[in-house]
């Protein structure tokens, strides 16, 4: 078992550069809600990095190219947040839940909620 995190973005120094600009000069527009709450213009958001370290289920991150080709008949709306088990993926986050979160404390509380709904353990919580 594993979360899966997808952005709606694609891989690259260029890409993340455009997505940087973008960021900055039309955030309302930007199509990655994941990207926008967990990175800032340079870096990951130092409070989702501790708290992914400290998560006690492995975490594998898609770009959307990357996950299209792992997960051809997935039709899902990214970004969007799966727990991946078995070679299934289950949504646990999706596209149109990140609409109401803006803040990198209210995207945790939510996936601490979703998995405590299923009985899984995160480990320290913010």
């Amino acid at each position: 078992m594993r979360l899966a995190f997808v952005y709606n973005a694609n891989a690259g120094l260029m890409a993340a550069f455009m997505d940087s600009v973008h960021k900055i000069v039309s955030p309302s527009s930007y199509a990655c809600d994941l990207c926008a709450i967990t990175y800032g213009l340079t870096s990951m958001n130092p409070q989702w990095r501790d708290w992914l370290r400290a998560l006690d289920i492995p975490t594998h991150f898609y770009h959307r190219p990357d996950f299209k080709a792992d997960w051809p008949r997935v039709e899902e709306p990214l970004p969007a947040i799966f727990l991946e088990q078995d070679g299934t993926l289950d949504t646990l986050v999706s596209a149109a839940e990140f609409k109401d979160v803006k803040q990198v404390d209210q995207l945790i509380a939510l996936i601490e909620r979703k998995l405590g709904t299923k009985g899984i353990r995160t480990g320290e919580t913010i």
